[in-house]
């Protein structure tokens, strides 16, 4: 009769077949970084272009808006295995890179003492890990040193309902020279708490934003009142504080889209003395 018995399963899987296989995927890998390599030279070629081109004019080069657009147009076409956090922080690095080839780039960062640590790791995980990073003991010193020039930008514990006073910086915000331009991480947990980036530079539209809006009260309008005066001026709201410690109430909002500083439907809240704090891309959800 003929032999029917099957060879051992470890015959189907030599050593040498194994060996071969292996060669062949770290082969592949060799091939793509290759290729990956050499578009990021040619990406960083273009950006060198763009850095000196009179198309682009006296612009900055931190593009919070532009950033933001390009990872939720990637995000949008990804697939596992590769996280999104990943691929996130991937991109981030690319970004820094770019931005210090077109302009001198460093961050001050307030480090209160409850949120100092969080503020620090957001502020290397958005602005890379090659950015100089000079930490600030207050909101106040971080604010200066962008107003004096000495960074780019601030990173500030984003605003919170039961801050102490000498947090509120939001409060005594100078919007004449400075705005908020994003709010980190990109990648948001429900719930997480943020940390917002100031700049000297306006902040420019992703395409889905919200704005932060400083309202003077006159008396004591209530925070229902103030709700329905927002709804009724077609700016829907995110989230509203009012902080009453002053000589007169102040109340921050954030809204929905972005703000410009000429839009109508800020002077239909007749009677309010309201600001732009700034305007920042709508955080993804983690």
């Amino acid at each position: 009769m003929p032999d029917t018995a099957q060879p051992p399963p470890d015959a189907l899987s030599s050593p040498a077949a194994s060996t071969e296989e292996l060669a062949a995927l770290r082969a592949e890998i060799d091939t793509l970084d290759d290729q990956l390599h050499a578009l990021l030279m040619r990406r960083a070629g273009i950006v060198a272009r763009l850095g000196s081109s009179r198309a682009k004019g006296e612009g900055p080069a931190l593009r919070p808006g532009r950033e933001a657009a390009i990872l939720r147009r990637l995000l949008d076409r990804h697939a596992e295995p590769l996280p999104r956090a990943a691929l996130v922080r991937l991109w981030r690095e690319i970004f820094a890179a770019s931005t210090a080839m077109q302009a001198s780039f460093s961050v001050a960062a307030a480090v209160p003492p409850a949120r100092g640590e969080h503020v620090l790791h957001l502020t290397r995980q958005h602005f890379g890990a090659d950015t100089p990073i000079r930490p600030m003991t207050t909101a106040g010193q971080a604010l200066a040193a962008v107003l004096a020039g000495e960074v780019a930008v601030a990173t500030l514990p984003a605003p919170e309902p039961e801050e102490p006073e000498e947090a509120a910086w939001w409060v005594r915000f100078d919007t004449q020279h400075l705005q908020v331009t994003a709010r980190l991480p990109f990648l948001m947990d429900p719930g997480g708490a943020g940390v917002l980036v100031v700049a000297a530079t306006p902040p420019d539209a992703s395409g889905r934003d919200r704005s932060l809006l400083r309202i003077e009260l006159a008396g004591d309008l209530s925070h229902a009142r103030l709700t329905t005066l927002l709804q009724q001026a077609g700016l829907p709201m995110r989230g509203l504080m009012i902080r009453r410690s002053g000589a007169e109430p102040v109340a921050l909002a954030e809204v929905e889209g972005f703000i410009e500083l000429d839009d109508s439907r800020l002077a239909a809240l007749a009677g309010l003395h309201v600001q732009r704090l700034g305007a920042y891309a709508e955080p993804e959800p983690a």
